[in-house]
């Protein structure tokens, strides 16, 4: 490796000088100790802490490792260092005696000059002084041998006298090397603002994905806690239940189990005395002189055979059909019942279980009908005439063209009627989590969503999804819309029933299609200052509310 390749190495790439108590990152960079410390603390506000030449993050300031090898190589290089630069350095031409350092070369007299003899140089603007490091052969003309004065704007070449009158370039638009320069360092000037404004911006957006990062992490983090106390929870509750339900098994097992076992020790007793007495009966039977049979046979009562039979047959009967086997039915309940309470402490954690939502009969447009059970609108042609008060949406008009007037003798505006089939929610949301069903597979043109009760009931403002009041989605032409600030096209999406889930405090009001698997469809972000009602237009057909959701 050359010099000069070795040296670039030994310089720090913030502060672009050789290394000054240089420090190691665990990602195994170097830089000077003051330079990437000044680097850290501009970087503490944000939280996240990046090394400047490989971007590794970490969320904990780095520690900072001194590199004891790095900082000998650097002392070393500096013992020699004072003389490289004496080798390279550029003495006076005219100093012949001893050698004296040079501050400016004359383009002209191709010389070096020291102070002294820079104050006697001749001051003729032929004589062009330059600084030591601009290489002399680099001023002047290839071809010409003369001094490159001038910058040709159409080849981008530096020209010299002969070459602008008599050269390629004759004709050309030409311009003074100091004013191409000027000129030049203008634009690089205007390119480099433009530029420093941009990596800011890039900058600011990357700070702000960074913070969206970490607050989805944390999100995830907060919801991964929650799910886990959850279900341990739910396993403590299923260890519980288990316990109950085989506890329960076991006492209606032993409600069966003792009498039955009572039942059987008395007949195993009763079984042996029968058998005794049935030895004694076939012993007396051998017996083959008659006096001594009839005199045995005379003792006890050997042939009654009924006794406690009718009693132990009642009990047998009684075990048997009598309500002793185990009550399935009652440990089913205790088993269900039990999961249902599970259930249930689990949705109010964290599910939204359906509720009620209904329709507003008092907000509906006059050409839409309301079921009885106030869950489905239908579009209907002719005007039901109901009562006009402040909260029904209604029929209002706009410029549909115009006509020519005879009486007037002008073209007078045209009017047409607008129906607003809309109809919003009895019930309101101003707090927590809530979801709803929406069958809209019986309308070719519907919008389903939300909207504020302030929304205007007449007009072009009144439309839900056309003003700052309310947001929806739309489905017409075969084509699905969402409705807010501004609508966007979503595609050919075919939907038959729709899920709304709004959180209130997080602003958030999303849409799903209810098909398997269940697809997102559209999530609106807003900040909610007002309670909220569903909303429903039916341009054609019906929609109907299939199910709601309850605060959780």
């Amino acid at each position: 490796m050359a010099f000069s390749d070795a040296r670039k190495e030994l310089d720090c790439s913030i502060c672009l000088n050789i290394y000054t108590n240089p420090v190691i990152l665990k990602c195994g960079h170097n830089f000077c100790q003051d330079c990437i410390e000044g680097v850290l603390d501009t970087q503490g506000g944000s939280g996240v802490y990046r090394c400047p030449e490989c971007r590794g993050e970490s969320q904990e300031r780095p520690e900072l490792i001194r590199n004891i090898t790095l900082r000998n190589i650097m002392e070393s290089f500096r013992s020699t260092e004072p003389e490289k630069e004496k080798e390279s350095q550029i003495f006076c031409t005219h100093c012949i005696h001893s050698p004296v350092p040079a501050v400016k070369s004359c383009l002209l007299c191709e010389a070096s000059l020291c102070d002294d003899h820079l104050r006697v140089h001749s001051k003729s603007t032929q004589h062009v002084l330059s600084d030591l490091t601009t290489p002399q052969k680099n001023r002047k003309c290839s071809v010409h041998e003369k001094i490159l004065e001038y910058y040709c704007t159409e080849d981008s070449a530096c020209l010299c006298g002969s070459c602008r009158l008599h050269g390629d370039h004759q004709g050309h638009q030409v311009e003074a090397l100091e004013e191409a320069s000027e000129k030049r360092k203008e634009n690089l000037t205007n390119a480099l603002q433009k530029l420093l404004k941009k990596k800011k911006e890039m900058e600011e957006s990357m700070e702000i994905l960074q913070k969206y990062k970490r607050k989805v992490q944390d999100s995830a983090d907060g919801i991964t806690k929650r799910v886990k106390t959850i279900f341990k929870d739910i396993r403590r509750q299923l260890d519980i239940l288990e316990r109950r339900v085989l506890n329960k098994i076991s006492c209606q097992k032993d409600n069966v189990f003792i009498p039955a076992s009572d039942l059987i020790q008395e007949l195993e007793i009763k079984k042996d005395e029968l058998s005794r007495k049935i030895r004694h009966i076939e012993e007396i039977c051998n017996m083959t002189d008659p006096l001594t049979f009839l005199q045995e046979s005379d003792k006890g009562d050997l042939c009654d055979t009924e006794v406690g039979d009718e009693e132990d047959k009642k009990r047998h009967d009684e075990l048997l059909h009598g309500g002793g086997e185990l009550d399935v039915t009652g440990i089913s309940h205790t088993l269900y019942t039990g999961l249902s309470d599970i259930l249930t402490g689990v949705s109010e954690a964290i599910i939204p279980v359906p509720a009620e939502i209904l329709l507003d009969l008092d907000t509906a447009n006059n050409y839409l009908n309301i079921s009885d059970d106030r869950k489905t609108a239908h579009k209907v042609k002719k005007n039901l005439n109901r009562s006009i008060t402040s909260k029904r949406f209604q029929v209002y008009q706009v410029v549909n063209g115009s006509v020519y007037d005879y009486n007037l003798g002008k073209h007078v505006p045209q009017y047409k009627d607008v129906m607003s089939p809309q109809v919003m929610s009895s019930q309101s949301f101003s707090s927590g989590r809530h979801y709803w069903d929406v069958d809209v597979g019986g309308s070719s043109h519907w919008r389903v969503g939300m909207c504020y009760s302030s929304i205007a009931r007449k007009g072009e403002e009144s439309e839900i999804g056309c003003n700052e009041k309310s947001w929806c989605l739309e489905r017409s032409s075969n084509l699905l819309w969402k409705y807010d600030k501004q609508s966007k096209i979503l595609g050919n999406i075919p939907i038959h029933r729709v899920r709304v889930c709004l959180d209130y405090k997080a602003g958030r009001l999303s849409f799903y299609e209810l098909d398997i698997p269940i697809r997102h469809l559209h999530t609106f972000t807003d900040t909610f200052t007002e309670p909220l009602h569903a909303a429903l237009y039916v341009g054609a057909g019906c929609i109907k509310i299939g199910g709601g959701g309850r605060d959780m």
